[in-house]
């Protein structure tokens, strides 16, 4: 029996319209300020829930500053999509791992379920993660923390050695300290997030039940290739950085495999314009707006729809320890159609100033085959 044929126990699959249980995003950046009242709906339209990262300026280190951020994306959601949007969208807030974050703060922000979990950039890694940590064996007192309390650990998971190849960041990553943390850690739970290689795909699904990972929409459509193609495209440019095909597909097979210890993450992740086309561009693929949708492609390219619930909307809670939402999320699949607008070249968002936020959407000026019933 087909994809397209075929359903899974709790979603259903019929006359080119697939529902699902309403998915979660486990990773996203949603920023602050004009950026986040304008990029914030997108979430929301589709996700009942998001793991917002804490790599602001300055970044999430206490409880106070997290329930602060929490309000404010709140009110940008009311603010630009209304009260109805906002009390049907949870975000879940992380503490930014410092090597002098107290661990007591992490322990009273996940007691009073305002910490989800925390995030541990490696300092100089990506986007504002200048605070992070220089080696995990710096914050080992926090991670023992986290271990008995049950607080997920997440994890950027690439070297910051410059005599380390960009490509090669993620393995040795995982060689060279997420294998003896794991060790340190056994009952530690952890998400490698956005993964881009063949050797963090195999190494998530060999193993423990407590180590997950979170795959990006750009991660399944795109190769290193399309950073070239052309001309140098900026927008395309993000970190992890994507990798060859051979690591594409496999993240196509881990995505689609069934297996549990993979979900949804989609690391989108806006610029404003200027900063993408810059002497120093900025890292980041936003895909928000037509997330599940790129989603959806590729499951169904891979015979694999009846998969998509489980990878969108029951992996993620399952490992949380949360219910999966009780809502559902519809799509429709759309034959080709050249008077179709598709996704725009550019979006113009209103951010409560008079200067609207310009942002270059993933997959921009092509047709996707399905869209999001509202």
């Amino acid at each position: 029996m087909t994809a397209m044929a075929q359903a899974s126990a709790g979603s259903s699959l019929s006359n080119r319209r697939l529902r699902i249980r309403r998915p979660d995003d486990w990773h996203v950046h949603l920023r602050d300020g004009p950026m986040l009242q304008a990029v914030v709906g997108h979430t929301a339209r589709q996700f009942a829930r998001a793991i917002v990262m804490p790599n602001l300026r300055p970044p999430i280190t206490t409880v106070a500053a997290a329930v602060a951020y929490r309000h404010r994306i709140t009110a940008a959601l009311r603010a630009s999509e209304g009260e109805w949007k906002a009390a049907g969208f949870t975000p879940l807030m992380t503490a930014y791992l410092t090597e002098t974050l107290p661990p007591a703060e992490l322990e009273r922000g996940f007691a009073e379920g305002v910490f989800t979990a925390a995030k541990l950039y490696p300092a100089g890694a990506t986007t504002n993660s200048d605070a992070g940590v220089r080696d995990p064996l710096h914050i080992a007192s926090a991670l023992e923390t986290m271990e008995r309390i049950g607080m997920p650990l997440l994890i950027h998971g690439e070297v910051t050695d410059p005599a380390v190849d960009i490509f090669d960041r993620e393995a040795v990553f995982i060689e060279r300290h997420l294998v003896p943390l794991l060790r340190r850690h056994p009952e530690l739970k952890v998400v490698l997030e956005h993964i881009t290689t063949a050797e963090a795909a195999q190494f998530v699904a060999e193993g423990p039940a407590t180590l997950a990972a979170t795959i990006t929409p750009h991660h399944l459509h795109i190769n290193r290739n399309a950073l070239f193609q052309g001309g140098l495209r900026p927008d395309f440019y993000c970190l992890p950085v994507a990798k060859r095909e051979r690591h594409r597909l496999a993240l196509r097979a881990a995505a689609t495999s069934g297996n549990p210890q993979f979900f949804l993450g989609t690391d989108s992740a806006p610029h404003p314009r200027h900063a993408k086309e810059a002497a120093c561009g900025c890292a980041g693929i936003y895909n928000a707006p037509f997330a599940i949708e790129s989603y959806a492609v590729v499951f169904e390219q891979e015979n694999a729809l009846e998969r998509l619930e489980a990878f969108a909307s029951i992996n993620g809670p399952r490992f949380y320890g949360l219910e999966p939402n009780e809502g559902q999320l519809e799509l429709e699949r759309q034959a080709p159609n050249d008077d179709e607008p598709g996704v725009p070249l550019i979006l113009q968002l209103a951010n409560g100033t008079a200067t609207p936020t310009a942002l270059v959407p993933f997959h921009a000026g092509e047709q996707l085959p399905w869209r999001v019933v509202l």
